[in-house]
This record gives structure tokens, C-alpha cells and sequence, in this order.
């Protein structure tokens, strides 16, 4: 198998755009990679961004935001107020937003749900991300659901072991809204890490997925 590392230039460390549809997408689709690479210095800066965050969700995706942070000085942390579930139905709106994220800082890598999510909320932001960012390295992070639409990845992020129990929790901890729900929980999260180890032959037993459309080398 072959493998690569992120190459942080002569700066020392990489911006990263995080881009989630909801409170909380950003932690499952690549809580563990970004945990990983912030540790490790590959990381030093962060716009991380939640397009449906309000009320108590709201106050959950800041917690989120800082726990996953932690050890970023460089960050902002953008909650809109979209309307969850209608996104597509907010496209002009969305699409002035994310024109008015191009002004910012330039990011070396930007993560973002897949654009043939099957929830329609993250198709649509995977979708913008492509249409906004013309030369950038995106990687597309899953998101676990119903329909049963994980796909097929073509690039892993092997995951320390302490990085993935801190992600498990976090989430957990973080987000007591969805406790209800019958899929969210530290097993799920940890599960669908291991999977994806077997097939990144991760020794640490887990590994996030993502969709890389194009590489350039």
C-alpha cells in the first residue's frame, strides 16, 4: 500500500477549511484526523464552519468547536443559522455565503461532506465546496446514516488509538440533543473507524475515510 504525508511547506503547518451542514457533521466526518493532525503540528490554522447551528445547537457546535480545537490559536469559528433539512431551498443565500468564505484566507486543505451524500443538506455543501474552491485539496468526509451510504473511499487517515477514544467522547460529551437517537453513540463511532482500519491496514485498529477526487503530486 502506498502512502504520503501532508506537506506543510516552508510555513510549518497547514490551514484547514472545515466545512459542516450541521452541528456536529464536522466531528463525525473527521474529528479523528483533525485531532490527529493538530497534535501532531500538521495544522495550525482553522476556519471551522457550522451552516444549521441554533439554539442549544448552537451552543453545542461552539463547545464542539473549542474541544476539537484545542491547541489552535489561529481559529475562527463560523455559526450560521440556516434552516436545517432545507438548505437546498436556501441555495442563493448559501451561495452568497460561501462566495463571501473565498475572501478569507486562502486554505491548504478543506474538508467537506461528500457530494453524493444522500442527505440533501450535505450534498449541496459538498457541491458549493467544488463549485467555490477551483484549486484546492478537498477531501470529502462520510457521514454514518440510514441510508446506508458510506460509498467507497479512496483515501484513509490512519488514527492513533487515543485519538479515536477522544473522538468517541467528545462527540458524546459535546452533543446531548441527540442522546435520543438510537445510533448515536461511542460504539457506533468506534465501529465505523474500525472498519474503515481494515481496510487502511491501521495497527492503531482505526482510520476515518475519505472521498479525494483529485491529488495533484
Amino acid at each position: 500500500m502506498l502512502t504520503f504525508a501532508f506537506d506543510t511547506g516552508a510555513s510549518g503547518g497547514l490551514r484547514a477549511l472545515c466545512l459542516g451542514a450541521h452541528a456536529d457533521d464536522i466531528e463525525i466526518g473527521c474529528g479523528g484526523t483533525m485531532l490527529r493532525l493538530i497534535q501532531e503540528g500538521i495544522i495550525t490554522s482553522v476556519r471551522w464552519v457550522v451552516l444549521s447551528a441554533t439554539g442549544e445547537r448552537a451552543d453545542e457546535a461552539e463547545t464542539g468547536a473549542a474541544r476539537f480545537l484545542d491547541g489552535v490559536s489561529d481559529r475562527t469559528v463560523i455559526l450560521e443559522r440556516f434552516r436545517d433539512g432545507f438548505l437546498p431551498y436556501s441555495g442563493a443565500a448559501l451561495k452568497e455565503f460561501f462566495e463571501g468564505l473565498r475572501s478569507g484566507s486562502t486554505p491548504d486543505l478543506i474538508f467537506t461532506p461528500r457530494r453524493d451524500d444522500l442527505h440533501q443538506d450535505h450534498r449541496l455543501v459538498g457541491e458549493l465546496t467544488w463549485n467555490t474552491f477551483r484549486d484546492h485539496q478537498i477531501l470529502e468526509y462520510q457521514i454514518p446514516k440510514y441510508e446506508g451510504d458510506l460509498g467507497i473511499p479512496n483515501l484513509y487517515v490512519r488514527i492513533p488509538e487515543w485519538a479515536a477514544h477522544r473522538k468517541a467522547e467528545l462527540i458524546v460529551s459535546t452533543y446531548r440533543t441527540q442522546a435520543d437517537r438510537t445510533w448515536f453513540s461511542e460504539t457506533m463511532f468506534l465501529s465505523t473507524m474500525r472498519l474503515r482500519a481494515i481496510e487502511a491496514r491501521a495497527a492503531s485498529g482505526f482510520a476515518e475515510a475519505f472521498i479525494a477526487r483529485k491529488i495533484v503530486f
